[in-house]
């Protein structure tokens, strides 16, 4: 087995970044009591300026007037950790968050789906960076020599278990990951590598250490199982974003949505599923305004669901100020993509007839767009009716006569005294149960001008002709 292990030394600040309009500007993530407030991590363009991790806030503002602050919540790590997680087990069915700001996963067996390590290492960085996250990447035959490896260099990648073996020896113990604070009382020790650390007597190094710290280095070297916590995804999608500063607009709303809607798309690919209902909760200070976005169908196209929820959003009335942003789905349905022929002559701008639907729905409203059914009274007023979605009546009408397609609302007399019948007449006596009883007798004729029609006369009689519908 090999696996790949994805480092994340800046979680936190991307998780905010990745938010912004623009993540460019001068930002830094702060912690501490409102009396000592510190930087905890900061972005490039703030590191340009002099900012360091560490720093008193009050200096840094001495050194930049106009630097951002956000608040650093230590659980969103948590939460961003899990996401990335997610993302990971599109690629691979064996993925693990065990160790904080990290990912490992095994590849060895995708190499089949996603081609050979350097094509899937590339795949793996340019999604981390569409999904905006920096990280660092190496391979190894277990988890821990990966992870290991990319905390030395980005980019290390080792195949065969001798050459593991070479590499970890040279590796010093304040970066092999130990467990504890083993790696610091082994430097002061004068034990500067693994390979030194190795060569000790086994007992004395439990006896010191503790039986962790041998098991760690069995592990490490793959001389034993090493057991990982395995990801499983959820079951429904549940993710929020708080605004830095109170929204009024729409538009404003806009971007913040696009990121949502994107999450929700990379939780879907996980599954290989859908979405046919989701919520969009907007957060104000007291209370929340929630807005319901239903399809007739499961879709996960970035594309599609951003345009739906959009236009859903700017038909809401936003009563207050919008401090946050929420996308709940708690039913991710499983997806069947539409079936298209091999050679597809559609032109390129083309929608396919569910994307327009559900385009037309979010617009016009959901009663707008609905398909109609034939159904089981002859009276033609009532043989159809409306339908909702794909799914269709099991009940079929009756065959009847060729009817016209274009049927008026309501019957208008039909003066023509030079009419001609062409077939007819077929009788229609029903309603009698529901006080609209229909006794008629029903004629394709055709007029003076050549035009074919659907006329009916009361029964038996040749006169009072009206006009029910014309034939194409």
């Amino acid at each position: 087995m090999l696996w790949a292990c994805i480092v994340l030394p800046q979680l936190a600040l991307d998780a905010v970044l990745r938010r912004l309009p623009d993540p460019s500007a001068p930002l830094a993530l702060v912690e501490g009591p409102a009396q000592l407030r510190r930087l905890h991590a900061v972005n490039d363009a703030a590191a340009q300026a002099g900012l360091r991790p560490g720093m008193r806030l009050s200096a840094a503002h001495a050194l930049l007037a106009g630097l951002r602050t956000v608040e650093h919540q230590p659980q969103a790590e948590a939460h961003w950790q899990h996401f990335l997680a997610a993302w990971a087990y599109r690629h691979s069915s064996l993925v693990s968050a065990q160790w904080p700001r990290a990912i490992v996963l095994e590849v060895q067996a995708s190499f089949r789906l996603f081609g050979p390590w350097p094509r899937f290492e590339r795949r793996l960085r340019e999604e981390l960076a569409l999904l905006g996250f920096g990280h660092r990447l190496a391979l190894a035959p277990t988890p821990r020599a990966a992870r290991v490896l990319a905390g030395l260099k980005d980019g290390l990648a080792v195949t065969q278990p001798a050459a593991l073996r070479a590499l970890l020896d040279a590796v010093p113990v304040r970066r092999a990951a130990l467990p504890d604070d083993a790696g610091e009382r082994l430097q002061r020790m004068g034990i500067a590598t693994l390979g030194a650390l190795r060569a000790l007597p086994g007992d004395g190094v439990r006896r010191r250490f503790g039986a962790g710290l041998a098991e760690h280095l069995r592990r490490l070297y793959g001389e034993a199982d090493d057991p990982l916590p395995c990801y499983s995804p959820p079951d429904r999608f549940d993710a929020r974003l708080e605004m830095d500063y109170e929204v009024e607009t729409h538009t404003a709303l806009l971007f913040p949505l696009r990121r949502l809607i994107g999450d929700l798309c990379t939780c879907l690919s996980i599954r290989d599923g859908g979405v046919q209902r989701f919520l969009l909760r907007l957060e104000h200070e007291q209370g929340h305004t929630d807005i319901e976005v239903g399809l007739l169908a499961a879709e996960r196209s970035p594309a599609m669901l951003f345009e739906l929820a959009r236009n859903r959003l700017e038909r809401a009335q936003i009563p207050r100020a919008v401090t946050g942003l929420r996308l709940l789905a708690r039913q991710l349905p499983p997806f069947v993509p539409a079936s298209r022929d091999l050679f597809d002559a559609r032109p390129q701008q083309a929608l396919d007839w569910p994307q327009l639907r559900e385009r037309l729905r979010a617009r016009l409203g959901d009663e707008a767009v609905y398909r109609v059914q034939p159904a089981a009274d002859p009276r033609p007023e009532r043989a159809w009716r409306r339908s909702v979605g794909d799914a269709l009546d099991p009940a079929q009408a009756p065959p009847r006569p060729p009817r016209p397609a274009w049927l008026l609302p309501q019957p208008v007399p039909l003066r023509d005294r030079r009419l001609r019948i062409v077939s007819g007449p077929e009788r229609l006596e029903s309603g009698w149960w529901d006080g609209e009883e229909a006794r008629r007798d029903y004629y394709v004729v055709e007029t003076a001008h050549g035009q074919r029609a659907w006329a009916f006369v009361p029964p038996g009689e040749r006169e009072g002709w009206m006009l029910h519908g014309w034939f194409a």
